[in-house]
C-alpha cells in the first residue's frame, strides 16, 4: 500500500482560514493575559514613587576681594561637582537622619538621593525618592539645610542660598503601567497565534477535496456535504 504523503506547508489562505476558525480561542487567550497583566501590574506591581527636589546655589571665592571675579564663578562651577559628593557623605547624611529620627542606613538613605548640577552652573538639585511623599520633600529640605550649614566647616564657601524648597509631589513617578499591560496582551496575542498554529501542525485531518485528492493520489468522486446540524455547530 503506497504511504500517504501530508502536506504540512501552510500557503497563506490556509494560515487566514485557521485564524478565522479558532479566532475564539485567539480571543480568549489574549483576554485572559490582558485581565492577569492588569491585576498583577495593579496590585502587585511595584509600590508608587514620590520624588521631591530642590536647589542649593553655592558661592565660593577664592580670595578674600568682596568682588566677584571671573575666576571665583569658573572655580566655583567646578568645585560644584566636589559639593554634590559631599552631600552624599556620612557628615551630611547622619546628622539628617538623626533630625528626621529616620529608620534609615546611611547606604538606605543615599539610595533614596539623587545629586547633580544643573547646566554647569553653581547651582546643585538634589532630589529624593520615596514611597512616602510627606518624608520625600522633608528629606530634600533637610538635606539642604545640613549641607548648607556644615559646608562652612568643610570648604571655604562665602555663602549658600536654597533656591527652591523641595514641595509636596502630588503624583507618583511614571511606572508604566499601561505599556506594561499592552505588553501582556500582546505576548497573549503571540501565544494564542502559536497555539493556532500548533493545533493546525497537529491536526491529519482531510480538510477539502483537493487536499484529499493531493494526498491520495485519486481523484473525488463525490463530497458528502454536511447535516444541518453539523453547519450550525452543534
Amino acid at each position: 500500500m503506497e504511504e500517504m504523503h501530508y502536506e504540512n506547508e501552510m500557503t497563506l489562505e490556509d494560515i487566514f482560514k485557521a485564524l478565522r476558525k479558532r479566532w475564539l480561542l485567539i480571543v480568549s487567550v489574549t483576554l485572559m493575559f490582558l485581565i492577569g497583566g492588569s491585576v498583577f501590574v495593579i496590585f502587585f506591581g511595584p509600590v508608587p514613587q514620590y520624588q521631591s527636589s530642590t536647589t542649593v546655589l553655592v558661592d565660593y571665592r577664592g580670595s578674600e576681594n568682596e568682588v566677584l571675579t571671573q575666576n571665583d564663578i569658573n572655580l566655583s562651577q567646578k568645585l560644584v561637582q566636589t559639593y554634590t559628593e559631599i552631600i552624599k557623605s556620612l557628615t551630611i547624611l547622619n546628622p539628617v537622619i538623626d533630625e528626621l529620627d529616620l529608620d534609615l542606613t546611611a547606604n538606605q538613605l543615599l539610595n533614596k538621593i539623587s545629586v547633580s548640577q544643573v547646566n554647569e552652573t553653581e547651582i546643585i538639585k538634589i532630589s529624593v525618592t520615596d514611597q512616602d511623599p510627606i518624608l520625600a520633600r522633608d528629606i530634600a529640605n533637610t538635606l539642604a539645610d545640613v549641607f548648607s550649614k556644615e559646608i562652612f566647616d568643610i570648604m571655604k564657601v562665602d555663602s549658600t542660598s536654597v533656591l527652591d524648597e523641595a514641595v509636596l509631589p502630588t503624583t507618583p513617578l511614571s511606572q508604566n503601567k499601561a505599556t506594561k499591560i499592552a505588553i501582556a496582551g500582546i505576548l497573549g496575542l503571540m501565544v494564542s497565534v502559536g497555539l493556532v498554529f500548533l493545533m493546525e501542525y497537529l491536526d491529519r485531518s482531510i480538510k477539502t477535496p483537493d487536499e484529499a485528492e493531493s494526498i491520495l493520489g485519486v481523484p473525488v468522486l463525490g463530497v458528502i456535504p454536511k447535516s444541518k446540524v453539523e453547519r450550525k455547530g452543534y
